[in-house]
């Protein structure tokens, strides 16, 4: 019970949570201030207790199949992931060290294969992986190494029945499907789909009798479906392009359905059963929305922006159907653009209130991200940062051009590493909008890039680069928003963060709205900075201070467009 256990906390986020397989005790993860330092517990469901002194610092854990074994991963100091450990319930001193990541730029994970007969460690950064694996049905809890990581190499496991299936992009960026026997590893892989140059294997789950491919094609998600019986792809119709699709709770192996999320700019979050024997999806439950609301009000579009080398940049687009065309309206355009993570298109009931006051709302899908493969990823990190912000100008000139709004219409937003993104392109083109919305923002990227100590720096190196590298520290000073501020008239600017932030510390944001107090020219356009004291990188963590957060955000949107006063 979530409100009960964060009854009279500032702050709660339950994390991960997993059943034994005896159905008797719970094992789950919790963080108390926002900074992502979780604590494993369990809790005895047939006397409602909890067992065992809470576990630390923990990422994930896995359930061996007596019940009794548990593997989970520890942090170190600089919250890296790095130490496996197995443990027996109710034994003193059972705690051992299975495996140690030694290499700065990898993090480990812990996962239970769907077949539940085995354990993957997986060790990955952000250009290779290498996986372990814990045969359950043997009581030796070895540690078997797969294939030994190699630079630029990828691969990914599951299991099913008597095969590993190995997701990995040995031919190709974008990944291929094989898999192999798994008493019997040196055999050659058999191949299920080699690579495809336009579309990338985003993920797979294994079931018993079907294998289900979440694949993206022209920056556009989908599920395929293979029956391994009949060894025949199906994928699953889906009406809308600009869409969010992932898996929804799948616990039974042998099941013959399985279940999906959907969402779109329009469309609800909803669940889905899709029926491998029929064919067919049902929907299970819709979002529910405490007003009346009708998807035909709203319009959907895509259209692309050519970059300066050419490359066609998409943007999605959500508004009113009844605004008038070829009319430019006030409008909030946003992007990402890190780390290949795809910035996809999802519904918020929360942005229907800037639709019906008559707000475009836009995603420049600029490179560095992941919604064309890995490709997209590849141009626009490292060495060719400087795409991300180049592509988002692009964007946005293009979207007055053509006649939807005007830079003086126009407010931009984005968190995390898109906060990098906007603070880049403030600095870049400070007439680009009226006004910005920094969220998190990761703004001082070379100081913070120079600190080993602090979380997430090693790790990041293969997608920002290592600054004591000459060539990197010229490219990454060239677009650190901190230090590229200059003397010029700033746009209206609001800078969200939290106090407990474990991904971008606070003083990012405070030392950068410092610096460009001293600096802006202007002296009408606001420069707000906003710090939650009781939050992490996700704000806050209680439904209504959630809301009130985005109701702050969107007052400020509303009244630099001038909508509100």
């Amino acid at each position: 019970n979530c409100n009960v256990l964060a009854d009279g906390k500032p702050f709660f986020s339950l994390g991960l949570m997993d059943i034994s397989p005896n159905e008797e005790i719970l094992a789950y993860t919790t963080d108390y201030s926002g900074f992502r330092i979780y604590s494993l517990y369990f809790l005895d469901l047939t006397r409602m207790i909890e067992v065992l002194e809470p576990i630390p610092k923990v990422r994930t854990f896995a359930w061996s199949l007596d019940s009794r074994d548990f593997f989970y991963v520890t942090e170190n100091k600089a919250k890296r992931a790095c130490k496996v450990w197995r443990q027996t319930l109710g034994v003193q001193n059972s705690k051992t060290l299975l495996y140690e990541e030694n290499d700065g730029r990898f993090s480990v994970t812990v996962e239970l294969s769907r077949s539940k007969k085995y354990v993957f460690v997986q060790s990955t950064s952000a250009t290779s992986s290498e996986v372990r694996f814990i045969d359950l049905t043997s009581q030796d809890f070895k540690l078997n190494l797969f294939i030994p990581r190699q630079k630029n190499i990828e691969y990914y496991l599951d299991h099913g029945d008597d095969f590993f299936y190995i997701l990995t992009n040995d031919h190709g960026r974008n990944f291929r499907l094989a898999r192999v026997l798994a008493d019997s590893l040196e055999d050659n892989w058999e191949e299920i789909l080699p690579h495809r140059v336009d579309v990338m294997i985003d993920d797979i789950e294994v079931f018993s009798s079907f294998l289900v491919l979440h694949e993206r094609e022209r920056g556009i998600p989908n599920i395929n479906i293979l029956d391994l019986k009949k060894g025949q792809f199906r994928q699953i119709p889906l009406s809308e392009n600009t869409r969010s699709i992932s898996s929804g709770n799948n616990p039974d192996f042998y099941s013959d359905f399985y279940r999906y999320e959907y969402q779109s700019f329009i469309t609800p979050r909803s669940t889905f059963d899709y029926s491998v024997k029929l064919g067919s999806s049902s929907l299970l439950k819709q979002q529910e929305l405490p007003y009346d609301y009708d998807p035909k009000k709203y319009t959907v579009k895509k259209i692309e922006a050519k970059a300066r080398d050419g490359t066609l940049i998409p943007i999605s687009l959500v508004y009113r159907t009844q605004q008038k065309e070829n009319t430019p309206q006030p409008m909030v355009l946003t992007g990402y653009g890190a780390y290949g993570y795809p910035n996809d298109a999802h519904f918020s009931a929360a942005r229907i209130s800037l639709l019906d006051r008559g707000v475009i709302w836009g995603i420049a899908h600029v490179r560095g991200g992941g919604e064309l493969g890995k490709k997209w990823h590849d141009q626009g990190r490292m060495l060719n940062k400087n795409n991300s912000f180049t592509d988002f100008i692009s964007c946005a000139d293009e979207l007055c051009r053509l006649g939807y709004t005007s830079h003086t219409q126009m407010v931009i937003e984005g968190g995390s590493a898109g906060g990098l993104l906007i603070g880049a392109v403030v600095n870049m083109r400070p007439d680009i909008c009226k006004g910005a919305v920094l969220q998190v923002p990761f703004v001082d990227v070379i100081n913070t890039m120079l600190d080993e100590k602090l979380p997430l720096t090693t790790g990041e190196y293969e997608e920002w680069g290592n600054p004591r590298n000459p060539k990197y520290f010229k490219t990454i000073l060239g677009y650190s928003p901190y230090d590229q501020l200059k003397e010029c008239t700033y746009p209206a600017l609001l800078v969200e963060t939290s106090f407990n932030d474990s991904q971008v510390m606070y003083w990012e944001p405070a030392k950068y709205v410092a610096k460009l107090r001293s600096v802006k020219r202007d002296t009408t356009n606001p420069l707000l900075l906003k710090i939650n004291m009781e939050a992490g990188h996700g704000g806050a963590s209680g439904r209504y201070d959630w809301f009130k957060e985005i109701a702050f955000t969107y007052c400020f949107i509303l009244g630099v467009l001038g909508i509100i006063k």
